[in-house]
């Protein structure tokens, strides 16, 4: 069975990189030339870890082949992914223009059965826009071939895709028909016999599902995050709430951590969607609207504090940044609090300098030279004001607080991922201030 996988960003490139692990043919299709060059040359775009080795290891076994052209290597093709991006729209909506160019492109080009699968984060109803796209196209050929459409949402968390691609919590799959069902049952079969479930479902629903399941991982995000603040103002400390919670077999603890917010591809851009797709169809997702208002208004957490900390008199102030990508793992910093916070802090006049291990060449695509970037977390902390902790790599989960106190010109923590310990701070004459206690 032979696959295209159309688009080279994270998903298509994770998911043709992996399905060619298994001993499928696969070929990436980019319209990006310098990037297909990069790829057919033994180079990741993109970092995360693992990734680029057996990207290797597949070219050279010749399993994993690079194009521009999907109209070039279609003929012998038998699943065509669909793994462009779906960015939001002033609105909020998903702007679907590039997986609907796909369609049209299937469908001027194709010439037997095959399918197309959407692996992009799209909003429910994208299948019958795609369907009606190809069909569009045969018609305007005055061809007749069969074809289906299908759904595949993906499960992938920045940092540790190769694990959720190669070991799934579960496969969700949306068809309308026995054959689409047969031969997506054969792609996934080495990745369940484990026990891995794979779940097939009608195609709205497994486009509901992606969508359901980004809303409510920010929603939990979100929530704590305000019970955080709460905790804050009333004496509680956030982290004792946590446990206390996570313990219950109905809750569970897992992303019950309170922080400054999230960021990256997904849960910005999902919820949005999701609210958009409510609106659309009458429907308010209030719940959704205050997920996304309490995130927004996280990610200004720290540099709030060190107004109130400095009595609104933080101009001239050095502030060191260490963590810039929105999470760990991961150069990404689509919609990442470091952002926010570098944008205030510009703004009200504070020189800040920054540390990533992986995303400063992102940052500096972002915002070029307005901050000043370091080579490690002891540059980045020496002669400042106050010291952010915004992404919580290995390397910073253990400072050296003898060398914070005396590199710092005034030594004051503010930790936007609660990694520390307040008493061990103070006990090296650091101020500390995390989030929720």
């Amino acid at each position: 069975m032979k696959i295209a996988i159309v688009g080279t960003g994270y998903v298509g490139l994770v998911t043709g990189t992996c399905l060619s692990e298994v001993g499928l043919d696969v070929t990436c299709i980019d319209i990006n030339e310098q990037k297909i060059k990069l790829l057919k040359n033994g180079g990741c775009p993109i970092y995360e870890p693992g990734l680029e080795d057996m990207l290797q290891s597949n070219m050279r076994a010749g399993r994993l082949h690079f194009s521009t052209s999907l109209a070039e290597v279609i003929s012998d093709i038998d699943v065509v992914f669909s793994a462009v991006g779906t960015p939001p729209d002033e609105d909020g909506s998903a702007d679907l223009s590039y997986v609907l160019e796909v369609a049209h492109t299937v469908g001027r080009t194709m010439s037997k059965y095959l399918v197309l699968v959407t692996k992009s984060t799209v909003p429910v109803g994208t299948a019958k826009k795609v369907k009606a796209a190809v069909q569009e196209e045969l018609d305007k050929r005055g061809v007749s071939i069969e074809f289906d459409v299908a759904s595949n949402p993906e499960f992938l968390k920045e940092g540790d895709a190769i694990s959720d691609f190669m070991k799934p919590d579960r496969i969700v799959v949306g068809v309308d028909s026995e054959r689409a069902q047969n031969i997506m049952e054969k792609i996934y079969k080495p990745f369940v016999i484990n026990g891995h479930p794979l779940i097939f479902t009608d195609i709205c629903s497994a486009e509901m599902i992606k969508y359901t399941a980004n809303a409510m991982l920010a929603t939990r995000i979100s929530f704590m995050n305000d019970i955080a603040n709460l905790c804050e103002q009333v004496g509680a400390d956030v982290n004792m709430v946590r446990r206390g919670i996570g313990t219950d077999s109905r809750i569970g603890s897992k992303f019950l951590y309170a922080g400054i917010g999230y960021g990256g591809s997904c849960f910005p851009k999902d919820v949005k969607a999701l609210i958009h797709t409510g609106e659309e169809n009458g429907c308010s997702l209030d719940i959704l609207k205050s997920v996304e208002a309490i995130n927004e208004r996280q990610k200004s957490l720290l540099f709030n504090k060190l107004v109130k900390y400095y009595d609104n008199k933080i101009a001239g102030k050095t502030v060191a940044i260490l963590g810039l990508a929105f999470k760990p793992n991961t150069d990404d910093m689509r919609e990442a609090p470091a952002l926010v916070l570098i944008d205030k802090l510009l703004k009200a006049g504070c020189t800040v300098k920054v540390y990533d291990p992986v995303a400063m060449n992102e940052c500096y695509r972002r915002i070029g030279n307005s901050v000043t970037y370091c080579n490690n977390a002891n540059e980045t902390y020496t002669d400042a004001d106050a010291l952010f902790m915004v992404t919580e790599w290995s390397e910073f989960r253990i400072l050296d607080f003898d060398k914070v106190k005396s590199s710092m010109r005034h030594a004051v923590i503010f930790d936007g991922r609660n990694i520390y310990n307040r008493d061990d701070a103070s006990a090296h004459g650091i101020e500390y201030f995390p989030v929720g206690s």
